[in-house]
């Protein structure tokens, strides 16, 4: 890996999982589903099967939400989720030996105050955070902020991204570089894109030093599988939020059953 790109915490954990010869499995879960409590739990879980969580905070005008990450953070919301709950989630992560980062629009960093918001989160034991809705050129203050507590910074470039926009996108990470396999919002696929290996092509014969995470539509293992087939990293999050709701809707809130069996497929998937 070369030196002109700073691996941070977590792209030194998919560097490692690369080097043991298999892919890294980024589990996403938002804090507060369907309780504080709960969702810790549920976090708990996905630490036995995954490299790195990423914790998602309940926004209330998602724009790139699909419906069943849209359902579970209004819920959330409804339930009484606020933001400190995601420096507790990062901490509890940390003391039994687990990575995280933070999945967070960006309103919520603002009104937090930016360099208190990376204070708090570094204290916590947090690698770093993704920004969907932040582009470089606007993040002056989060990129002073995160280099000034130790936080990775971890930017999304899509397939209409320019060669001219992967280039500089991948300039302003820390840690990997988070790369949407589709157009449009989350969710599970019956497919994987097609559009993602000509996207990770693109974005190797560029910028062949940063590791790449491909989210949007994965989920189970067989998909799981032919994304790391091209992937460094593969990102997964409706499908495990999918499970919680169905135990939710069924009287089940905190039957982390199917959950468990659903991360095992990835693990083995990223594995394979």
């Amino acid at each position: 890996m070369s030196a002109q790109f700073d691996l941070g915490t977590s792209g030194r954990i998919i560097q490692a999982a690369t080097e043991e010869g298999r892919r890294a499995l980024v589990g996403y879960y938002p804090v507060g589903f369907p309780d504080v409590a709960t969702s810790f739990d549920v976090m708990s879980v996905l630490a036995e099967g995954c490299d790195l969580i990423e914790i998602g905070m309940p926004y209330s005008d998602p724009v790139m939400d699909g419906p069943v990450i849209e359902t579970a953070g209004t819920r959330a919301l409804a339930a009484g989720v606020r933001t400190r709950d995601l420096f507790t989630a990062a901490e509890k992560l940390s003391e039994r030996g687990a990575s995280s980062v933070i999945m967070t629009y960006w309103n919520i960093i603002e009104r937090y105050g930016v360099d208190a918001f990376a204070r708090d989160l570094a204290a916590a034991g947090a690698a770093g955070v993704i920004t969907p809705d932040l582009i470089p050129e606007e993040a002056e203050e989060w990129i002073a902020a995160s280099e000034a507590h130790g936080l990775d910074r971890v930017f999304l470039v899509s397939p209409s991204s320019s060669d001219e926009r992967i280039v500089s996108t991948v300039a302003s990470c820390r840690g990997w570089l988070y790369a949407t396999s589709v157009m449009g919002v989350t969710g599970v696929r019956a497919r994987t894109s097609s559009a993602a290996p000509r996207l990770v092509s693109r974005i190797r014969d560029l910028c062949p030093e940063v590791p790449i995470g491909i989210g949007l539509g994965v989920s189970n293992g067989e998909q799981a599988r032919e994304t790391a087939e091209f992937a460094d990293a593969v990102i997964v999050g409706s499908a495990l939020l999918r499970t919680m709701l169905k135990s939710q809707d069924e009287g089940r809130p905190s039957d982390t059953t199917e959950l468990a069996a659903l991360v095992e497929d990835l693990a083995a998937g990223v594995r394979a």
